[in-house]
C-alpha cells in the first residue's frame, strides 16, 4: 500500500493499524517518491535477523582472511578520514 505523507498525517491510525495488525507494508510517499515505510514489528525483527546473519557471515569470512595491514597504513587512513570529516586531531 502506498500513501502520500499528507494522507498519512490525516489517517495515521488507519495506516498504523494496517501495518501492525494487518501485516501490510505501508510505503509513504513525498511528491510521488517513496520516502519511508511502516512495517509490522514481525517484519522489522525478520529484517534485523537477516542483517545480523549477514554481519556474522561477513565477520566470519573476515576472520578467515590472512591479510595483515601494517599499523602505519591503518593510522594514515584514520588520519585521512578525520581530515575529510573536518575533525583533525594532532597525535
Amino acid at each position: 500500500m502506498e500513501l502520500s505523507i499528507v494522507y498519512f498525517r490525516n489517517n495515521m491510525a488507519e495506516a498504523l493499524n494496517r501495518a501492525a495488525y494487518g501485516g501490510e507494508r505501508v510505503i509513504l510517499e513525498r511528491k510521488g517518491k517513496p520516502t519511508a515505510a511502516l512495517v509490522s514489528i514481525d517484519d522489522l525483527r525478520t529484517l534485523e535477523s537477516l542483517e545480523d546473519a549477514a554481519d556474522l557471515k561477513a565477520a566470519l569470512q573476515a576472520r578467515k582472511e590472512k591479510t595483515e595491514i601494517p599499523w602505519n597504513v591503518v593510522k594514515e587512513k584514520l588520519k585521512a578520514g578525520r581530515q575529510r570529516a573536518g575533525a583533525v586531531r594532532r597525535d
